[in-house]
């Protein structure tokens, strides 16, 4: 038996290929209605597909009673077959047969539902717009929401389908809108006091750094630092040497009192840098103490430092452990040290939190930018131009 699958537009147009490829004698064994050219059902176009097969058994003509011969010994045989020429065919095995046939749409099933890893999904140029957000790690709920986006412009159009630069711009537009909901940018000092967070190895304390040589240099603000990460004594010692540098005072917090201090101490200046111990803001009674010091609301903003070199389960991880403070913004530090941007993209969407700077270096007080969604966005479509 020779079994054919056919998709069409139409059972007409099914049947018509059915005939061409199986001839007429063909059967159709299964027919259901599919979707092509969309992905996971969303703007598609329906079509026919049809299981058919044909008997490839060699037929006996059967007898004809109208239209008999007389044999050599007087008795009547059917028109068309000697008796001599007479052949028994064995009938096929039809449960054999029916068991092929059930496996084989099993399997058209399974290739339909689950395609391979390299099964294009989208046609060009949006496989590769899709390809690139996935080589650049961007999360798979925004993958499938920018495809379903950009699929949908294209239908809307009702045109051919568009070029690479044409599908690039879409893209862009989309994130940008995306974003455009959020706060981004650095510090607008319009509090005292920004209280930066985040754990050991993400370069909080050069990030610090940056910020007060920018607030000194470029905003020409009367700056000073607190630092209660005691823990780290080099971190302490390089905060130091740049307050040094810049010129601006350092106050080093042991105690909820030290800091106490220090915060009288600087009431007169433009802005206060605290460079805070990640593991003190997770435990409860630091945090409890903290805020009879400090209005959180009113007088400090928190920005949590994340590195981009970081898994981003991670990120999500140290994203949790600080939530018993509010975090108004991120920093992304070490840019230059990745080539995969998409977690910027990915934790903002699915946080809806703001970006305040993005490092790319370690120079002060320069390899810094404050955020924004253009310099988060370009970070993906540039690469996208230079392929």
């Amino acid at each position: 038996m020779k079994v054919k699958k056919i998709i069409a537009q139409s059972m007409p147009e099914a049947m018509k290929k059915i005939r061409e490829e199986l001839g007429h004698d063909a059967v159709i064994l299964n027919s259901r209605e599919i979707v092509t050219g969309g992905f996971l059902g969303f703007f598609t176009k329906k079509n026919i597909e049809v299981i058919a097969a044909v008997d490839q058994t060699p037929t006996i003509k059967r007898p004809n009673p109208k239209k008999q011969q007389i044999n050599k010994e007087g008795r009547h045989e059917p028109s068309g077959v000697l008796r001599q020429n007479r052949v028994k065919v064995p009938e096929p095995n039809q449960d054999h047969l029916m068991k092929e046939i059930k496996h084989l749409k099993t399997l058209i099933s399974s290739l339909t539902s689950k395609p391979s890893e390299t099964q294009q999904d989208y046609p060009e140029p949006f496989q590769s717009i899709h390809d690139l957000l996935e080589d650049q790690e961007v999360g798979k709920s925004l993958r499938l929401k920018t495809m379903k986006h950009l699929l949908k412009k294209w239908y809307e159009r009702e045109t051919e389908t568009p070029t690479k630069e044409e599908v690039h711009a879409w893209l862009r537009d989309y994130l940008l809108s995306s974003f455009s909901d959020l706060h981004m940018g650095g510090i607008s000092f319009t509090k005292r006091f920004v209280n930066i967070v985040g754990p050991t190895g993400v370069g909080k304390t050069t990030t610090i750094a940056k910020i007060a040589a920018h607030s000194v240099l470029k905003k020409h603000k009367k700056v000073a630092l607190i630092t209660t990460d005691t823990y780290r004594i080099a971190a302490v010692e390089q905060l130091k040497t740049y307050a040094k540098i810049l010129n601006i005072p350092l106050e080093v917090a042991y105690s909820i009192e030290d800091f106490k201090k220090a915060k009288n101490l600087f009431a007169n200046y433009d802005l206060v840098l605290v460079d805070s111990a990640g593991r003190n803001f997770r435990n409860p009674l630091y945090v409890e103490e903290l805020q009879k010091v400090m209005d959180f609301t009113d007088e400090v903003e928190t920005y949590l430092v994340l590195a981009l070199t970081s898994k981003y389960r991670d990120m999500e991880a140290i994203y949790e452990q600080f939530s018993l403070i509010h975090i108004d913004k991120v920093i992304f530090t070490k840019k230059d040290e990745t080539s995969y941007y998409g977690t910027m993209l990915t934790f903002v969407e699915k946080y809806k939190i703001g970006v305040a700077y993005i490092t790319l270096g370690q120079n002060v007080p320069d390899d810094i930018v404050e955020g924004s969604a253009t310099e988060i966005v370009n970070s993906i479509v540039e690469v996208k131009n230079d392929e």
